[in-house]
């Protein structure tokens, strides 16, 4: 096998990681198995041309690395070469950072984090849960820097030219505890969860702790920017006490003290902090790793289901589904999205992020016009923003870890494409998207009044439309007919193209407020465009749907 760079940058701490009780050696081959199997997992974008080349060793990874590039490249380095305030500059920088890899490591590694099948093959053999524990923690850390390297890389070197060596080194460093920090909190945090619940209420509750943590992300990073007073074309700064309860602001302070010489009693605070806690989180968590490693076997618990989901989730197929067979199809990908684990841990984190999305912009602009100016406002748009998740949602309906029990849809005696596609884009639409919608929707007018209720029907008619768009833009396949393991890195680009789509949508709505009875012209054109979209658009999809 390949002896990886990451793992010859590892051997440099190989006496650490025996000194913490784990033996290093397993670590290393672990994770050298590791390394080579996500070498060889193609997504299925590649097949074709695998299957021409043969070219194992190809990294695609390496595409997601360079979407997170262009990203970093747009969105940090603006604000790590101007001007010279680093305190608002770096605590931003690590605002953004730290939102992007939070989020990514509940969506993509959490069941990383909480598998067992690295437990059940490598338990029957002289290998201590301790050593099985760092190799898995060890395995989502170089992931998460290589993702992290690849959003700050350009900002890093824009950093050495701009503010030089010095500047450089601390912002390397601050990265690298930063991201021991996410990880290891999160393992905590897990871990807690792990300690109180049990069986498949402990599954419940993992998934609605990812939806909590996903929306506390989300409005903890826009604190960030409320530490700052702008006036005078100028961000200024005064230190609190509750300022030390935003992590981000830590950073920021370990700059302003070792660059600008503020060595005051907050910005030494922070700055113990920055590199003090990821240590304590580490020492706690490598002390706790078997206890970790035993409550983990709860997830292998299963307990009754309720037969009330079924008999609701056949109910609700009646007011989305009027043929028979799509009703079929319905349940089934119903019950999927309710019950497949993998897919809850990848996918019900976003929805957190949709529900509170709408109401971070409207008060992001808000902020300091008071709610009197809502009545007569067109800002109940922002609603559109609940269709973020749609993109997420339809590309990971595709996948399944029970993806081998796909041959089922090969077994159907009518040609069946159509209907699976209707029958599961309803049924996410109704079990993911609907109910945030309605909740969103409900706020809103409370918020705006009852005039609104027509634009509320509108929005709604065009998510349904955006849903199928989002099917016909994407990668096609049959639902949960893909490994989880072969999730597509390369798809963000389409993401952005399918959000620009959403703007298109909420333009014209915009558009056709201008004059009057012009939302119910567009709500006429709209049922129009979602008949034909939903007859046609999904037929010729289909087709392409190997």
């Amino acid at each position: 096998m390949k002896n990886f760079m990451s793992l010859r940058i590892l051997d440099l701490f190989g006496g650490v990681i025996n000194r913490v009780g784990a033996d290093y050696k397993m670590v290393r081959r672990i994770m050298q198995v590791k390394l080579t199997l996500d070498r060889r997992r193609v997504p299925t974008l590649f097949n074709d041309s695998n299957k021409k080349d043969k070219d194992q060793d190809k990294n695609y990874f390496f595409w997601s690395m360079l979407f997170y590039m262009f990203i970093g490249s747009v969105v940090l380095v603006p604000i790590v070469v101007l001007g010279e305030n680093y305190m608002f500059q770096m605590s931003l920088i690590f605002g953004v950072l730290m939102f992007m890899i939070m989020t990514l490591l509940i969506s993509d590694f959490s069941s990383v984090l909480l598998d067992l099948r690295d437990k059940n093959i490598l338990g029957t053999k002289p290998v201590s849960s301790k050593t099985i524990n760092v190799a898995k923690i060890l395995h989502i850390l170089i992931y998460m820097m290589l993702l992290t390297f690849s959003l700050c890389g350009t900002a890093l070197i824009a950093a050495l030219f701009r503010h030089g060596f010095v500047f450089f080194i601390v912002f390397l460093v601050s990265i690298i505890f930063a991201d021991l920090l996410i990880v290891v909190l999160t393992a905590l945090f897990y871990l807690l969860i792990l300690r109180v619940f049990d069986g498949e209420k402990l599954k419940d509750i993992i998934t609605y702790v990812q939806i909590v943590l996903s929306i506390g992300i989300t409005v903890g990073y826009q604190f960030v920017g409320r530490l700052f007073n702008f006036s005078d074309l100028q961000f200024t700064y005064e230190s609190k006490f509750w300022h030390l309860f935003i992590i981000p602001s830590w950073y920021g302070s370990t700059f302003d003290m070792i660059l600008n010489n503020h060595y005051t009693s907050y910005n030494i605070t922070s700055a113990i902090l920055a590199f003090g806690v990821p240590i304590i989180a580490i020492c706690i968590y490598i002390k706790l790793i078997p206890v970790f490693e035993r409550n983990l076997q709860k997830l292998n618990q299963h307990g009754e289901r309720k037969k009330k989901s079924r008999n609701f989730a056949e109910a609700v197929s009646v007011l989305f589904s009027i043929n028979r067979y799509e009703r079929t199809y319905f349940k089934f990908a119903y019950n999927m999205f309710k019950t497949e684990r993998d897919f809850k841990l990848k996918v019900y984190p976003s929805l957190g992020i949709a529900l509170v999305f709408p109401y971070i912009m409207l008060f992001n602009i808000l902020q300091g016009q008071g709610f009197g100016s809502l009545s007569n406002s067109k800002m109940y748009l922002w609603l559109y923003m609940s269709a973020l998740i749609i993109p997420n949602i339809v590309m990971m309906s595709k996948h399944s870890s029970q993806w081998k029990g796909s041959w089922i849809y090969r077994m159907v005696p009518y040609d069946s494409k159509e209907f699976i596609i209707k029958g599961t884009l309803k049924a996410a639409l109704a079990r993911l998207v609907v109910p945030i919608y309605i909740i969103n929707a409900g706020v809103f007018i409370g918020l705006f009044g009852v005039s609104i209720i027509p634009d509320i029907v509108v929005i709604f008619i065009s998510l349904l439309a955006f849903t199928v768009i989002c099917f016909i833009g994407l990668d096609k396949g049959l639902p949960f007919s893909e490994n989880f393991e072969v999730v597509k890195e390369t798809e963000g680009l389409k993401f952005l193209g399918l959000i620009i789509v959403l703007g298109v949508f909420a333009f014209l709505h915009y558009i056709f407020l201008t004059f009057k009875l012009g939302i119910y012209l567009y709500l006429v054109l709209l049922l129009i465009f979602n008949f034909l979209i939903w007859k046609i658009g999904i037929r010729l999809g289909s087709k392409k749907v190997l």
